[in-house]
């Protein structure tokens, strides 16, 4: 039977606002007629409680995901919670605990580590266990779910019961996310859903860097297999258990008239006869998910043509000589003040600057131009408006979940009170409703996990925990993604490749739309078109010297997207992580690029994830090469996608360093063509500095890591390790202007008072020292332009900017990470501002920029372009720094920073407090070990 948790209608009722997103109730006459569909009938409690396996973490592994377990909810439901705010069972009951920590931390103790968390321990007690339920009617697996949080315990006594299981609960809590993303996937997002602007605007994100054909997804699913043999068959065989799973869900929920309400609202069902059909899942829809949820957060590189056209600036302004080392000191591509994670003092050279590079391919000047994704638009798809209104959804949606990726807080048991390790760490995959991860726990032969998994792909823990040790992992970013230079021949659509003049491959993907109860979109119909080659698909044109190229790109795990299941399978193998070395080895089988973190009771371990592919001598990964055989990766294989891989001793790793701290930062010493923005001040220097500070104090335990990262949740980077040297400056002379004395006393009381952005109490939604946050928002971007465009000139400071933006406050509707997204201070010109200041201030600089430019250089100038700028931020008010939007009045600073949960389906949920942390989180202390 199926599960459904009885809730009181009146609890959690929220004040109903307007539904962004996907769906949107249409009339009286919606909610009346999905009142009429039935519920599902509760599913009978069984008091017996699930056997735990061995569980060696004594009761000291805590995690949370919000908002809740729950992501499906029947039409009526739906209805309900736009209509009066009442909310599904176990739909947001997550949200209100990971909210309270960001008030709550100052006094945490370990025993009140759970007031915040949830009790991550295997099994259900007894008197917790919610419901009990054999999917399908199986003797050979249940599904319990526990009372507080209803995340489902699955133990099988046969490994295809135990996936089926995994199959059928994960369809439970988020089947139409899950249809969602799978059509996201195939560039069918807007015929599934409608052709909303953000419909259009997802699947176009993803089609144009994974434009597989049905023949191609297969072909990954074979070539995994094949490669990996015995654990490669039985991926398979746990594929096709847990797809069985999950359509026996689509089958029971049909039948039954529970099903997910959003296919009511896109007209895929009808709520009074039921017609219509919800499709079965297929093992190659596994694979489009992948490419998913790889794109969002295992693909790091790319941007080689940006960085060509910011050279190109460069080089315009000052010379090629001069041009090059200005343009490199602000790459900061391998920064002797950035923050390591492994700092133990081991270099690990990769894609380093060549003495003598080879084969650049850099555009001329004002050539380059993307190549078109959308053709033969019809209908409500020909506007201009829809397409850039698409493209702005595509930006502030899901793309923001790839730009604020993860945090992991690790100390060796030598520096803790207990003698054993302590882990506080956990991917920030963005705030959406429903979550794109699942809680869940999985107990059969050959497996023993609890953690979070990306819904569609939960067959195994991808995060979390299993008997004595526990994994987490922060996106890696390093440069997995070169772009070639395919000379063209013949017309635009045929290149040169090894001398022969080739045909380009056409894909195509046709998408039209019906208006729908959920879409006020009217009809309308694309066609999104890659042409690809053998170096990837087509990006960019150009002409190089003149002549046409193509620009494509092509990522190492381009057509490989299922090539990491093997790893998490081993993962979740209690017979074969038994330690840190082992731990290691299963980390090496993903393609994708994440940097991974263990802890045991007794060892810490970290590896670096990634198939980095070893480049040909000379070649710079910065910059486009030509698509000719000197230049491609060594052994390359255009048919396969392989070539020679990096062997896993030169990935930074590392095992029982005193700490491990990460926060998307540099990973070790010569790691190189990495994001930029990588210098001496980054968000991960916000955790190094506490991390390093408790360690040196030793004792540390659960609590007060957990402190630790709590409060670097709440920095503000810019003025905890910026604006001090901002200060400095000015306070080389005596302030005169009372409008920029009183400024610069606001800011100072802020520093003093650890520049937090926090509550001046619980629930107030007002911040203490909210005058100087007003005037640190709306001072950073005025100074930066001032600082850096008069010395840079307009055109370099511009494409500058394209690399790294200057600003990712938590209010920064204009950053990359979008507003309300929570991630903050990943990207900006934090270091580059610190750099120049303390060279003006006659400071030590390591690795500085190739000029001084505030004030021209001198500090006499520089300060009076921090007091014309601070003085300019000062006198405006919070309407002008906070001009609202659909989820806030203008002025209202703290909804500004405020997180919401993005709606992705019919639910939505309340805005939290603004904090800087993972999404889901584990904080854990193992006792013993086997």
């Amino acid at each position: 039977m199926p599960r459904r948790t009885p809730h009181n209608a009146l609890d959690e009722v929220r004040t109903p606002r307007r539904f962004p997103g996907f769906l949107k109730v249409a009339s009286v006459c919606a909610l009346i007629t999905g009142l009429l569909s039935p519920f599902s009938s509760a599913v009978a409690v069984d008091a017996t409680p699930t056997a735990a396996a061995n569980d060696y973490c004594g009761g000291q592994c805590s995690d949370i995901l919000p908002p809740g377990e729950n992501g499906n909810a029947t039409l009526a439901q739906i209805l309900l919670n736009q209509a009066f705010g009442t909310q599904p069972g176990h739909a947001e009951d997550q949200l209100g605990p990971y909210a309270d920590l960001a008030k709550g931390y100052p006094a945490l103790t370990d025993d009140k580590v759970n007031t915040f968390f949830d009790d991550a321990s295997f099994g259900v007690p007894a008197d917790q266990v919610a419901s009990a339920e054999k999917p399908a009617g199986r003797g050979d697996v249940t599904i319990v779910r526990d009372k507080k949080t209803g995340v489902p315990h699955i133990t099988g006594t046969t490994r295809y019961g135990t996936e089926f299981g995994a199959g059928y609960a994960a369809a439970e809590d988020r089947l139409w996310l899950m249809d969602l993303f799978r059509h996201v996937g195939r560039g069918q997002l807007t015929s599934f859903a409608g052709g909303a602007a953000a419909n259009q605007g997802l699947e176009q994100q993803f089609y144009r860097n994974a434009p597989y054909t049905e023949a191609d997804l297969q072909a990954q699913i074979d070539s995994a297999v094949a490669k990996n043999g015995a654990r490669g068959r039985q991926a398979l065989a746990d594929v096709d258990a847990y797809l069985a799973g999950v359509n026996a869900y689509i089958d029971a929920s049909d039948s039954g008239r529970y099903f997910p309400g959003e296919y009511v609202l896109t007209g895929h069902k009808d709520a009074i006869t039921n017609a219509g059909t919800i499709e079965h899942f297929k093992v190659t829809d596994m694979v489009a998910l992948a490419s998913v949820v790889g794109s969002l957060f295992g693909s790091g590189g790319g941007g080689e043509v940006n960085n060509a056209l910011s050279l190109l600036a460069a080089q315009a302004k000052y010379g090629v000589e001069e041009g090059t080392r200005v343009w490199e000191s602000f790459r900061e591509r391998n920064d002797p003040e950035a923050v390591l994670t492994v700092h133990d003092g081991r270099s690990f050279p990769y894609a380093q600057k060549p003495d003598d590079p080879k084969g650049e391919a850099l555009p001329d000047a004002g050539s380059v131009t993307q190549e078109p994704l959308v053709h033969d638009r019809t209908g409500s798809a020909a506007t201009s408006a829809a397409r850039s209104a698409s493209t702005r959804a595509a930006t502030t949606t899901l793309s923001s979940a790839r730009r604020g990726m993860s945090n992991a807080l690790v100390v060796s048991g030598e520096h803790t009170a207990s003698g054993h390790p302590v882990a506080v760490f956990g991917p920030q995959t963005g705030y959406f409703a429903p979550q794109l991860l699942l809680l869940q726990e999985i107990q059969g032969p050959g497996i023993s996990a609890r953690g979070a998994s990306f819904a569609g792909l939960s067959m195994y823990v991808e995060l979390g925990r299993g008997q004595d040790y526990s994994w987490s992992a922060t996106t890696s970013g390093q440069d997995i993604i070169d772009t070639y230079a395919v000379e063209l021949c013949q017309d635009d659509y045929h290149y040169l490749y090894h001398g022969t003049c080739t045909a380009m491959d056409k894909v195509e993907q046709a998408d039209s739309w019906k208006p729908t109860v959920a879409d006020g979109t009217a009809a309308g119909s694309y066609t999104m078109r890659v042409w690809r080659t053998k170096y990837g698909p087509v990006q960019y044109r150009a002409t190089v010297g003149g002549r046409k190229v193509a620009y494509t790109t092509l990522r190492s795990s381009y057509l490989h997207e299922a090539d990491s299941i093997v790893g998490f399978q081993m993962l979740n193998d209690p017979g074969f992580v038994k330690g840190p070395e082992d731990f290691q080895k299963a980390a090496q089988h993903i393609n994708y690029t994440f940097n991974w973190f263990y802890a045991d009771s007794r060892h810490t371990a970290y590896y670096n994830s990634g198939d980095n592919p070893v480049r040909a001598n000379g070649v710079d990964a910065e910059f486009p090469v030509w698509a000719r055989p000197a230049y491609e990766w060594r052994n390359w294989d255009p048919a396969t996608n392989t070539a020679d891989d990096t062997p896993p001793s030169a990935h930074p790793n590392s095992v029982d360093q005193d700490y491990y701290i990460s926060w998307n930062n540099k990973q070790a010493q010569d790691y190189t063509a990495a994001p930029w923005g990588e210098g001496s001040v980054h968000r991960g220097n916000l955790l190094e500095d506490r991390v390093k500070k408790l360690v040196a104090a030793g004792g540390v335990t659960r609590a007060s890591l957990t402190k630790a990262m709590a409060d670097a949740a709440l920095a503000d980077l810019r003025a905890e390790d910026v604006l001090p040297k901002l200060l400095k400056v000015i306070d080389s002379s005596q302030v005169t202007d009372p409008t920029a004395a009183a400024a610069v006393g606001e800011l100072r009381t802020w520093v003093s008072a650890g520049a937090r952005r926090t509550e001046t109490s619980a629930g107030s939604k007002r911040y203490a020292d909210a005058d100087a946050i007003r005037i640190l928002d709306a001072w950073w971007p005025l100074l930066v332009k001032a600082e850096f465009e008069p010395g840079l000139g307009s055109d370099l400071y511009t494409a500058l900017t394209g690399n790294l933006p200057i600003d990712e406050a938590p209010s920064a509707g204009h950053g990359p990470t979008g507003s309300h997204a929570g991630s903050s201070f990943q990207y900006g010109w934090w270091s580059y501002v610190d750099k120049d200041i303390r060279a003006v201030l006659g400071e030590p600089v390591r690795g500085p920029l190739a000029e001084k430019y505030c004030g021209g250089g001198s500090l006499g100038g520089c300060r009076d372009v921090l007091l014309t700028t601070l003085k300019q931020a000062a006198g405006m008010t919070a309407v002008q720094v906070y001009p609202g939007d659909d989820q806030c009045s203008a002025g209202d600073q703290w909804c500004a920073d405020s997180i919401a949960q993005r709606t992705l389906g019919g639910i939505k949920h309340y805005r939290i407090s603004w904090q800087n942390r993972p999404t889901y989180q584990q904080v854990v202390e193992y006792t013993s070990h086997r």
